[in-house]
């Protein structure tokens, strides 16, 4: 407890909350001052002063509500704000003006623009294969999963691809890749934690600088709170290792602070990337064990479709640091190797607005569930969805899509997966199948459909990972990681409990809790 309470993250919430206290005071300070003035000038107008104010407080609640009505946002997250502007009145209107954009600053906003242009002269020397769209528009009436069109997101072929169903084999083949290195390693990781596997990891990269590879490293900060100490990052710098610590918390109140690196990306050389779920943690490849076994999936690419991770990974390292934008075109290998017999892979990433004009990760999503004619399996540690989601999916389903849904047993987090459990009947009732992991608990994101399309990425089935959080994945089409990804589902739906309604409506007064919480979910 007093771990707890002495923690880093107790310093933070603290800090937050003593911040938002006085600028509510600060408010209410000033109100206070100009009634009481204005009642001192103006004695026999007292009543008249008191009215005006309040008039005048409930002008601003209804401009306000009306802002928040009509604002280019989610369409969930505008009645929370609405009843917190009304019930609140201006103090609703203040934390609306504080909490509501989750928006970079404009310096970043400027700068993103910037490394989008320089990333886009290196993406468009990799022309979309034709036969790709030919293929795909046969298969399906709506066309690619993601569009070709998206400058930022190319199509490449002759890429090699491996799946990794557990995270002990992806730790043993990318401690073996890094060893091979020569001119450089780039990592990016929403989490690090101090053990076996960040050590063996850390060991290796120190090295490697040692013998002259330039390396880069880059965690999230509020990701890695309570894992490593705050100046964590200067210890790595000292070995040599360019490190970088994403959106550092400074001590002002803002939702900025939710625009969280959630990514996880390996680049070798700019020949060999990984991606995935899987963090550089013990719990990740099952030394530890606080939620039973953990179950969490990785890609390994390696060809011409690293470039899409590698410009994903030089854009955001970039973005993160003060400065002018550096050349990206030293990175990009002169040539690459062709790997015959595969399909296609498509690399992408999505973030908050306005550096990424869309909710990408989210529509990519849709599209397959779209694109899903005899099944679609997805594999989500949190199942928080929103109203497009959820139609979408009955709607497969009532196509005579096999909807099948796996979802942890045992949960790392009792309100997510409160709310994970909320969204069971909904789902259950338009005839979507869910399973919870009994063994313990699944991190893995995973979809595929019909064994032709298939994402291993980054992105939750939530809205952090919708909203709030730059997320990576890497959209797959007829592959041969799709065979071990097939393999993979059946074997987890084999030790996994297909749920009931009579398991959803369990504990009526913990669901309508749940209901109240699920209202507020899209603000956090």
């Amino acid at each position: 407890m007093l771990k707890k309470i002495f923690s880093r993250f107790a310093f933070v919430a603290l800090t937050i909350i003593l911040v938002f206290s006085f600028d509510v005071l600060l408010i209410v300070g000033l109100i206070w001052a100009l009634s009481a003035w204005l009642t001192d000038m103006f004695p026999a107008a007292g009543p008249w002063i008191t009215f005006g104010l309040t008039a005048l407080s409930w002008i601003i609640v209804f401009f306000t509500a009306l802002h928040a009505a009509n604002r280019d946002m989610v369409p969930e997250t505008k009645v929370p704000w609405i009843l917190c502007i009304v019930f609140f009145n201006i103090f609703g209107v203040a934390i609306y003006a504080v909490f509501s954009s989750h928006r970079p600053n404009r310096r970043m906003q400027k700068k993103a623009l910037v490394l989008s242009g320089r990333a886009a002269v290196f993406e468009q020397m990799s022309p979309t294969p034709a036969e790709f769209s030919e293929e795909v528009h046969r298969f399906s009436d709506v066309g690619e999963a993601l569009l070709s069109v998206n400058p930022s997101a190319r199509i490449y072929d002759g890429t090699k691809t491996e799946y990794f169903p557990v995270g002990e084999d992806f730790c043993a083949r990318l401690l073996e890749d890094l060893e091979k290195a020569e001119k450089y390693i780039f990592m990016e990781y929403f989490i690090i934690k101090r053990g076996e596997f960040w050590n063996a990891v850390l060991d290796v990269l120190e090295r490697k600088v040692k013998a002259g590879v330039e390396v880069r490293f880059m965690y999230d900060d509020i990701g890695c709170m309570g894992r490593v100490h705050l100046a964590y990052h200067r210890k790595i710098q000292k070995m040599g290792i360019h490190c970088v610590k994403f959106n550092p918390f400074v001590p002002v109140v803002t939702n900025v602070h939710n625009n969280r690196d959630h990514r996880k990306i390996a680049v070798i050389d700019g020949k060999v990337g990984y991606t995935g779920g899987i963090n550089l943690a013990d719990e990740y490849i099952n030394i530890d064990a606080p939620f039973g076994h953990w179950k969490d999936t990785a890609v390994r690419l390696e060809g011409e479709g690293v470039k899409g991770l590698l410009l994903m990974f030089l854009k955001l390292y970039n973005l993160a640091q003060k400065g002018d934008a550096e050349d990206f075109g030293p990175y990009i290998p002169a040539s690459y190797e062709r790997f015959e017999g595969e399909g296609f892979v498509q690399p992408y990433g999505g973030g908050p607005r306005p550096v990424y004009p869309r909710s990408v990760c989210e529509d990519v999503y849709i599209n397959i569930i779209n694109m899903a004619r005899d099944y679609l399996y997805i594999m989500t540690p949190y199942l928080i969805i929103d109203y497009r989601m959820r139609e979408a999916l009955v709607l497969a389903a009532e196509r005579g899509v096999d909807v099948r849904i796996i979802v942890p047993h045992i949960p790392d987090k009792k309100i997510a997966f409160s709310l994970t459990r909320s969204n069971y009947l909904a789902l259950m009732r338009g005839g979507v199948k869910i399973f919870e992991y009994t063994p313990g608990f699944v991190h893995a994101k995973g979809f595929l459909a019909d064994g032709k399309v298939g994402v291993v990425g980054t992105v939750n089935l939530d809205y952090r990972s919708f909203i709030h959080h730059y997320e990576d994945a890497v959209l797959m089409y007829r592959t041969k990681a799709l065979i071990a990804m097939k393999e993979d589902f059946d074997k987890t739906f084999a030790v996994s409990r297909l749920q009931t309604p009579a398991d959803a409506k369990k504990n009526v007064v913990w669901r309508w809790v749940c209901e109240i919480a699920k209202l507020f979910a899209p603000l956090f």
